[in-house]
């Protein structure tokens, strides 16, 4: 199975494709950041992330799309934008018929670290452990969206919807 996990945001979205090879094995295809153009007005932030999320589903044909959930920030205006970031990339997932979980991101963290509140430096580094790299993926984003990926490798299910 082939994951494709999504650390959504409008400045950077985070990615990382990854595919089970056996049973506990599982290995890094890509991972990265899409980062849109800087000082773009938001609907074309939003063309380009959905353009990149498309261009990476035709290119690794994932199983499954999976994404995390939009936390409730302090302010609104950024859980909105978030939320458009999530609108853009679900959109993709739908359009290329994949199956789609949703994760929240203290079930993320719990997964991959075993901690619900676990900092991002442990996540990349338990990325790291399970994927059997030599290092952490860089830059942070990009490490998060692995951790999507793993969290639904990982057993954590519940939420495919086509």
């Amino acid at each position: 199975m082939k994951v494709l996990g999504v650390d959504p945001g409008t400045a950077a979205t985070g990615y990382g494709v990854v595919e089970a090879v056996g049973p506990g094995v599982y290995r890094l295809v890509e991972c990265g950041v899409i980062r849109p153009e800087r000082g773009a007005t938001l609907p074309r932030r939003l063309h380009q992330i959905h353009e990149q999320l498309t261009g990476l589903v035709a290119r690794h044909r994932p199983d499954v799309l999976a994404v995390e959930e939009a936390f409730h920030a302090r302010n609104a205006r950024t859980t909105l934008v978030l939320g458009h970031a999530r609108g853009v990339i679900l959109l993709a997932g739908a359009a290329a018929d994949l199956a789609i979980a949703e994760y929240s991101p203290a079930e993320i963290k719990k997964t991959v670290t075993g901690r619900g509140q676990a900092l991002k430096p442990q996540v990349g580094f338990m990325v790291a452990q399970l994927l059997r790299l030599k290092a952490v993926p860089r830059p942070a984003d990009a490490a998060d969206g692995c951790a999507v990926a793993l969290t639904h490798l990982l057993g954590s299910r519940r939420r495919v919807r086509r």
